[in-house]
């Protein structure tokens, strides 16, 4: 083990940096009490996640929708959100050296609290520790009173002691520095490491643990990617075009992106650049006869049908209704008509639709490996067997799928995840047992727009390609 000396990931913040200096420098008993309700609001959302095994993303929204927090308190509160589920192992690696009793019997809001007032005293240079401790300590007053005391003398201590952290050493215990220093599971990262370098995992390691950027699809079925570039311009956003997918956008900006009128009125979309690309990838025509077998939200089915033009048929499928309905709220929003929700397994061979589709996508159910940023809790819930499974259901799916295209169409397996297992090798597997499948070379064709990628299939990576995780490969069916 060695010593941590002053932490060095402040870059990693997702904290709004203007709203986080108003907050710490006009501070007032009445702006105290806002920041007050951001670190509660980050708890309550933080006790989901732990206890009831919410995702972060829909426990934060859920938080933040319809309640009067200002801007600056939203933006404070995913950060602490998503710095504290980023840093996780790191936290709790501090917490063990301080605290007598172990991890396991720790009541959840006073572990929780615990972790808030780290994060912030550890990675936020700008929040006076006495403030986090402070805060965490009143908190613990409403939530759990009985550790009010035990939370205090904890992080009293490890204010004075704050240079002599210890995490492993990286010559002596590769392995273990990586997971407490980008806090990663030590079972994940030797998985990792079967597959990739020590650099390249270490360098992934540390872009899973990064903001990801904000991108939107132009709905051009209702305005054009420059009319779209010139409202979010008058609404404060900087806009950046993508090279390669016109309709896909990057956006910054000190605004809430939820409030703004092209989002509700359905002239963008929030959706990342890789799954954009999918779409791109499946390239339906008008007219095409389409089916989604694993759609939903239907940030993929609708784009499939704005590529459409709206003209054609799209089924999209899944098991959930609520997950169908969201589809459908989707498609709605962006005033795409051509898309029929269907609930229906994959797993299950529907006779009636065999060589009757164009166009066939399959994105996966996998083990989400590839959205980490977005979703940090991922890191902490899987396990070592979970991929075994997964790979069968994957294949299982993939040839049903695949008795739906016609002779001459196409099929598109697309994952979330980085692990070749659920990727390659499944594709792999699928040509071996069907020989009417040859594969089309997009990685080739995409060689220019994905740097690295020069094989059949495309594989994206956070740390390369500043996107999600994406696997694509796409399938010709022989005529």
């Amino acid at each position: 083990m060695k010593k941590m000396g002053v932490f060095q990931q402040s870059e990693q913040s997702r904290i709004n940096a203007f709203a986080l200096i108003l907050y710490i420098y006009n501070r007032s008993p009445a702006v105290g009490g806002i920041a007050m309700n951001a670190r509660e609001g980050a708890l309550k959302v933080l006790y989901e996640v732990e206890v009831d095994n919410a995702y972060s993303n829909i426990a934060l929204n859920k938080e933040l929708k319809d309640k009067p927090y200002s801007a600056k308190d939203r933006g404070f509160m995913t950060e602490l959100v998503y710095g504290v589920l980023e840093n996780l192992i790191m936290i709790d690696n501090v917490i063990e050296q301080f605290s007598s009793i172990k991890l396991k019997k720790i009541n959840a809001y006073t572990l929780i609290l615990l972790r808030l007032a780290i994060y912030q005293i550890l990675y936020l240079d700008k929040i006076p520790p006495s403030a986090a401790v402070n805060e965490s300590v009143n908190l613990s007053k409403i939530y759990c009173k009985r550790s009010s005391g035990f939370i205090n003398g904890i992080l009293r201590n490890m204010l004075r002691q704050k240079e002599n952290i210890k995490i492993p050493d990286e010559k002596k215990d590769f392995v273990g520095y990586l997971s407490v220093t980008y806090s990663h599971p030590k079972w994940m990262i030797e998985e990792f490491l079967k597959f990739f370098d020590p650099v390249f995992t270490k360098e992934l390691l540390k872009a899973n643990n990064q903001k990801p950027e904000l991108n939107v699809r132009v709905n051009t079925l209702k305005i054009s990617v420059e009319e779209a570039i010139k409202a979010l311009n008058n609404s404060g956003f900087d806009v950046v075009q993508n090279a390669f997918i016109s309709e896909g956008l990057t956006i910054k900006g000190d605004k809430n992106l939820f409030e703004l009128e092209a989002l509700k009125e359905g002239l963008i979309y929030i959706q990342d650049f890789g799954s954009m690309l999918i779409g791109k990838i499946v390239d339906p025509k008008e007219n095409d006869f389409v089916i989604d077998v694993c759609s939903a939200p239907g940030g993929k089915t609708t784009h499939m049908a704005q590529l459409m033009n709206n003209k054609g048929n799209i089924i999209a499928r899944d098991v959930y209704d609520h997950k169908l309905k969201l589809i459908e709220k989707n498609a709605k929003a962006l005033g795409i008509k051509i898309i029929k929700t269907e609930k229906f397994d994959g797993k299950v061979l529907d006779k009636s639709l065999i060589e009757k589709a164009d166009k066939v996508l399959v994105d996966a159910p996998c083990s989400g490996l590839g959205i980490i940023r977005r979703k940090p809790e991922i890191k902490y819930r899987k396990r070592p067997d979970d991929i075994k499974e997964i790979t069968s259901l994957q294949l299982k799916i993939l040839k049903n799928a695949s008795m739906y295209v016609k002779p001459g169409g196409s099929l598109v397996y697309s994952t979330c995840t980085i692990d070749p297992r659920e990727n390659a090798e499944v594709i792999d597997q699928f040509l071996k047992d069907s020989s009417e499948y040859q594969q089309v070379n997009i990685g080739e064709v995409y060689k220019n727009m994905i740097p690295g990628n020069h094989k059949d299939t495309i594989q994206l990576y956070p740390n390369i390609h500043h996107t999600d995780g994406f696997f694509i490969s796409k399938l010709i069916k022989r005529v």
